[in-house]
């Protein structure tokens, strides 16, 4: 079977050892792909679209195997013969594979996440994208759900034989299972009265999938007294989980200390910030005051959360080009409410479309998340006083323009000797490209006219700073064991301004994740530092001309993009 977009070549036959290497690539990214048909559908390759990932014994077994074998074979390869693209390609795709076999093999994560075996996100990719011909995805779907049973079955097990779960990780299971339960309510209806062929697999295999996911919550709900699990991975785990997410040589140790000495110095900004937008001295109690008011005066609610959004993306379009920043590239977004399976862990996020599928296609979601229905009116308030209009419009800068969407934009128009950069994509280089196009924004101004809309942006910036610096300090004190929840809410609202309900989120997202909430922080100090490098080593160039640079070459981890770069 042909693999979607072969990539462009545009120096092909360097070599022996390149024209090797490439064809090693490509065929362990296959494996990969097929062993794994969740991602490959993120990913755009819908090769795989009616299976889900097999986790029984023969096949975690047969995993292991695979991936011990991908590693022999890029031992073998020469790296010093290959161009730097290509050693670059090489090096992401071993750490990949290295990462997979540690989580599969050591970690284990599949015996105690029931997060991690949930069909859901495969249903949604199925239900809640148009991203085939309607006749293949209603072909797609009926398969997938008719696996839904042997699937959940198959966790089941899992977890059973496992060291037990969190009280964390089950309640958030339950949720997003009774949101794939919903999923295939009137989603999945109009789809069934769609199919002109009349098909009975999709309508069968759409209830037997609700059933057997309503079981799956009952089963769930009955493990909830039991669930005593610490999800803390502790120091070992975390070094490990760290070095992997990151791709980059940075202990817990070096990177607790980093943040904590930045905390103070945004501290410090954020409070002069506060003085000048209300014209008066510095005093105690200023920053927090300021805040107050700006969410006060910006307060919104469910009705206007995402026509707020949509404005300042709109708006954000307009700027971003008017200041030269970048190039905006002209690609569909749209500001979706976040469906109810994939809330839980994040107020929002960014959904680009596959970058191993056809081109100008899907448009990129931006899903933003209300609170949840059973949180009290009180907390609900909190929520919305945390995103304030100020709030949101940074908001959208980290997640839209010239955050994630633009970036993603360009890293989908990279073409390389492999697919290897378009489908291993490094958090640190995305969270840290949207956290310091924050700033960029942010000194630029709202309007550029230094007006209140431009210092409450500042102000917006700031607390977002804040809490970047201390999702990393939460990150690695949870996950080693040095922070309960009552120290973690006093530091979140004490020293990052945070509501009640933020705080609360965020020590629910720090024990269902690890390394990620880090990945903002050290992703956001790199790609600085490779900003303002590739500026001094090209002092003809502009700003658009450095950002466009450092956007065209994928995804890659930051320090394998100052590699790219020629910055090494």
């Amino acid at each position: 079977m042909t693999s979607p977009r072969e990539p462009q070549r545009p120096d092909p036959g360097v070599n022996a050892m390149t024209d090797r290497f490439r064809g090693t690539a490509e065929k362990i990214l296959d494996r990969l792909l097929e062993d794994s048909p969740e991602w490959a559908d993120e990913l755009g390759d819908h090769r795989f679209s009616g299976r889900l990932t097999d986790y029984s014994e023969e096949a975690l077994a047969n995993r292991a195997d695979v991936l011990a074998d991908g590693l022999r074979a890029l031992d073998d390869i020469d790296d010093t013969l290959l161009p730097a693209a290509d050693r670059v390609d090489l090096e992401m795709l071993r750490t990949r594979i290295s990462a997979d076999r540690w989580r599969l093999t050591e970690l284990r994560p599949h015996t105690w996440d029931p997060l991690r075996t949930l069909p859901g996100d495969a249903l949604y990719a199925l239900v809640g994208r148009d991203t085939l011909p309607k006749e293949e995805r209603i072909a797609a779907l009926a398969e997938r759900c008719a696996a839904v049973p042997g699937f959940l079955r198959e966790s089941r097990r899992l977890l059973e034989s496992g060291p037990g779960m969190s009280r964390v990780h089950v309640e958030t299971a339950i949720g997003r299972a009774r949101g794939a339960v919903a999923l295939l309510g009137a989603d999945t209806d109009a789809l069934i009265a769609a199919d002109t062929g009349r098909r009975p697999g999709l309508e069968a295999g759409r209830d037997a999938a609700r059933q057997a996911l309503s079981e799956h919550v009952a089963w769930l709900g009955s493990r909830l007294d039991g669930a005593i699990r610490d999800p803390r991975l502790g120091e070992r785990d975390y070094a490990a989980q760290l070095w992997y997410a990151l791709d980059s040589v940075l202990s817990p140790e070096v990177l607790l200390t980093r943040a904590e000495s930045d905390l103070i110095a945004t501290e410090e900004e954020i409070a002069e910030t506060a003085a000048q937008y209300e014209g008066r001295p510095r005093r105690q109690g200023q920053v927090r005051e300021v805040l107050d008011r700006l969410a006060a005066e910006g307060a919104c609610d469910a009705a206007t959360i995402k026509p707020l959004c949509e404005e300042a993306f709109a708006h954000l379009l307009d700027r971003t080009a008017d200041l030269g920043l970048v190039s905006v590239p002209d690609d569909p977004v749209r500001v979706i409410d976040m469906p109810e399976i994939r809330r839980g862990a994040a107020v929002a996020y960014c959904d680009p479309p596959g970058p191993l599928g056809p081109p100008g296609g899907e448009p990129t979601l931006i899903a933003v998340a209300p609170p949840p229905a059973d949180w009290s009116a009180e907390r609900q308030a909190s929520f919305y006083r945390e995103y304030n209009t100020s709030m949101l419009r940074n908001l959208m800068v980290h997640e839209g323009v010239p955050g994630h969407a633009l970036q993603l934009a360009h890293a989908a128009r990279h073409r390389g000797g492999t697919r290897v950069r378009a489908a291993l994509w490094s958090g640190s280089l995305i969270e840290g490209w949207a956290v310091y196009t924050e700033e960029l924004l942010a000194y630029a101004g709202w309007n550029g006219d230094g007006g209140r809309d431009d210092l409450a942006l500042r102000m917006a910036q700031l607390k977002m700073r804040l809490r970047m610096i201390l999702n990393a300090i939460l990150d690695v004190r949870t996950h080693t064991g040095g922070i309960d929840e009552a120290a973690a809410t006093r530091l979140l609202i004490e020293r990052g301004h945070q509501e009640e309900g933020e705080a609360a989120g965020k020590w629910r997202r720090v024990q269902l994740t690890s390394a990620q909430l880090a990945t903002y922080y050290v992703g956001y100090r790199e790609v600085d530092g490779v900003a303002g490098d590739l500026a001094a080593a090209r002092p003809e160039a502009d700003q658009r001309a450095v950002h466009d640079e450092m956007l065209s070459h994928g995804s890659p981890p930051p320090r394998h993009l100052r590699t790219l770069l020629g910055l090494d």
